[in-house]
């Protein structure tokens, strides 16, 4: 399948991409770089709103407007620009990972990176409680097509998981390893879900995209000519178009050599790869 260039943006590290529904665009991070992209594929255009702190990831509103997963908490921005924290739980050496929307409209918030991270469940209200503690790093948070099953990346350790999800209490249990990535290459960096119940795994560091059944068996690997592929999402009008978030070699010397790939830091996408469930957006 070929990989299209969507937008050529140079990000320090791409992550999060999400389809907007309302608007028919993209939303996707610039972690590091404090940003938020918001990619309109029918005019090419790629715009940025700036925040004050890293970025994990930005879901839509039914209010309209962004909620943000920040160094920090969980932020609304309004759609005139205005920011208010709706949950703060800064702490020193805590930082912001992946969310996403449940089918019920609340916002799973990833903290992370090292030991002491957590996975926070955030009502619309702003009432906040930790769902799965000792998280290394979150992301790629989803849910099958029945609501039945939540799943989890777990990079730093290879591991993609999947839990029993209980939709009225916004519970999870009974965590396990559908798909473990040791000596592949690569660490899985995200994850989405499509129609099928299939998932599909960004692997950072292997220049590739990955689909697994269900029971975690590697259905279909698409090969993507830059190697740190940090997320994937499905998009456009008819949920078909895969967008892939990057980002250049994290070392020094691989950054350098590696300083004339155009694709390091863009947005791609493959056209047609499958077809995609709808995202929610977060009821606060």
């Amino acid at each position: 399948m070929p990989v299209e260039i969507a937008s050529p943006t140079r990000a320090r590290r791409g992550a999060a991409p999400t389809w907007d529904a309302a608007t028919a665009t993209l939303l996707w991070v610039d972690t590091p770089g404090c940003r938020v992209h918001r990619y309109d594929p029918a005019s090419g255009r790629d715009g940025t709103v700036e925040l004050p702190l890293a970025v994990g990831a930005a879901r839509p509103r039914t209010a309209g407007g962004l909620a943000c997963n920040l160094d920090g908490g969980v932020a609304l921005v309004d759609p005139g620009g205005t920011r208010r924290w709706l949950a703060y739980w800064s702490r020193d050496g805590i930082r912001c990972a992946d969310a996403a929307v449940d089918p019920a409209g609340r916002m799973w918030a990833g903290s992370g990176v090292g030991p002491g991270g957590w996975l926070t469940v955030v009502d619309p209200d702003g009432a906040a409680r930790v769902a799965v503690p000792d998280v290394v790093s979150a992301a790629g948070i989803s849910w099958s097509p029945d609501g039945t099953r939540m799943y989890l990346v777990d990079g730093p350790n290879g591991r993609l998981d999947a839990f029993d999800y209980d939709a009225a209490a916004g519970a999870v249990s009974k965590r396990r390893p559908v798909a473990r990535f040791a000596g592949a290459g690569g660490l899985p960096a995200s994850a989405c879900v499509d129609a099928d119940g299939c998932l599909w795994v960004s692997l950072d560091g292997a220049g590739a995209v990955r689909r697994y059944t269900p029971d975690g068996r590697l259905d279909r690997c698409i090969e993507v000519p830059t190697p740190q592929v940090t997320g994937c999402a499905f998009g456009g009008d008819r949920l078909t178009d895969l967008y892939l978030t990057t980002a250049p070699a994290p070392d020094a010397a691989a950054a350098s050599a590696g300083a004339a790939d155009p694709l390091a830091g863009a947005l791609l996408v493959i056209p047609d790869a499958g077809a995609g469930l709808p995202t929610t957006a977060f009821a606060g």
